[in-house]
């Protein structure tokens, strides 16, 4: 790609360029989408630990008296019931109860990071400034944050004598303060490869410091630099019952008034993949749309999301998926799709 005056890069981009990289644009940024193909890099994943530069995400600091109260009434999990030390996985909704993002908060003794999606990142800073009361610092700190994700079974092999021995012992969703290489950073035990690993907070003038460290421990073990991994099933994570927050009103009612579509996980037959936007039908009636697809490596089959009616969002219910004149079979398959991974709970 032609370098463009308008993206940003991230603290690693030298290393993704001397390593050939294929770099694209991704949310404002130049970013690796791949290093040596897909199936490699998923396979890296799975049975090794894959090296991930997630630097542009965003990352906001809230400390104050009314920090919790704000970002309780902000997002639509119960963040009270929190310890310092945990980070919460919740979407924060629109007053119509449409989701604005989901986003992580990790609770620290004295302050909050919220943690944001990356093409989200100026709209949802300045949606929870509007909601931002005079005792409460909200700070954008995106731009000096700089995050690392390994991933895989090997991590914490390949993390042993760079992080303090008490963070390999930390919980799914767990976090801590400590030193990463040396340098002082945060340690999460968090990420969605369905895989064990962590995620690295510190700052970016520590990036070659760090990357070099992770993947001088790692090489002995196949760690590899890898790409960007790429009404939803998310009832879990809304707690009616802790008190107002933004879009409840309007959650209850659907919840009242039952669900008129679910998204839902479904397998293909054949190899053809399913792709974004594409019609979904059953006996020639249009039930919602494909919200993305892609082929598994693990599973070895095609797969896809999308919205469909309620009443055929039951696990195996016959689809079929309207690619041009074709017609793809597919069934309601249940989530996680891979279910055989190494993260612990």
């Amino acid at each position: 790609m032609q370098p463009s005056a308008t993206l940003k890069r991230t603290p690693f981009y030298d290393f993704h360029r001397a390593l050939g990289a294929k770099i694209v644009e991704f949310a404002g940024f130049e970013m690796p989408v791949r290093y040596t193909g897909d199936v490699r890099e998923h396979v890296c994943v799975r049975e090794r630990a894959g090296l991930f530069d997630i630097s542009h995400m965003g990352e906001f600091h809230v400390e104050g008296p009314g920090a919790l109260e704000f970002l309780s009434h902000a997002v639509t999990n119960d963040l009270a019931s929190a310890a310092p030390g945990q980070a919460v996985y919740s979407p924060m909704c629109r007053p119509d109860g449409g989701i604005v993002d989901d986003l992580l908060v990790y609770r620290f003794e004295d302050h909050f990071m919220v943690v944001v999606n990356a093409s989200n990142t100026p709209k949802d800073f300045e949606w929870l400034l509007d909601y931002c009361p005079a005792d409460v610092e909200l700070e954008d700190r995106s731009d000096r944050t700089a995050l690392l994700a390994v991933q895989g079974p090997k991590t914490p092999e390949i993390l042993q004598g760079l992080v303090p021995d008490e963070a390999l012992d930390l919980g799914y969703y767990r976090f801590m303060t400590g030193p990463v290489c040396g340098v002082e950073a945060v340690i999460s035990r968090t990420g969605y490869t369905g895989e064990d690993g962590f995620e690295l907070y510190f700052e970016p003038r520590h990036a070659a410091r760090v990357w070099e460290g992770l993947m001088s421990a790692g090489n002995r073990l196949g760690l590899e630099p890898v790409g960007l991994p790429l009404e939803a099933g998310l009832g879990w994570t809304v707690k009616f019952g802790k008190g107002d927050f933004v879009g409840r009103d309007a959650l209850l009612r659907q919840k009242e008034h039952g669900l008129k579509r679910r998204l839902v996980g479904f397998e293909l037959e054949g190899r053809r993949v399913p792709r974004h936007d594409m019609p979904i039908e059953a006996g020639g009636r249009a039930l919602g749309r494909v919200s993305s697809g892609t082929f598994s490596p693990s599973l070895e089959r095609p797969i896809g999301m999308g919205y469909v009616e309620s009443g055929s969002a039951q696990t195996g219910t016959a689809l079929e998926i309207r690619a041009g004149e074709a017609r793809l079979a597919a069934r309601v398959a249940p989530r996680p799709f891979y279910k055989g991974g190494s993260r612990r709970a």
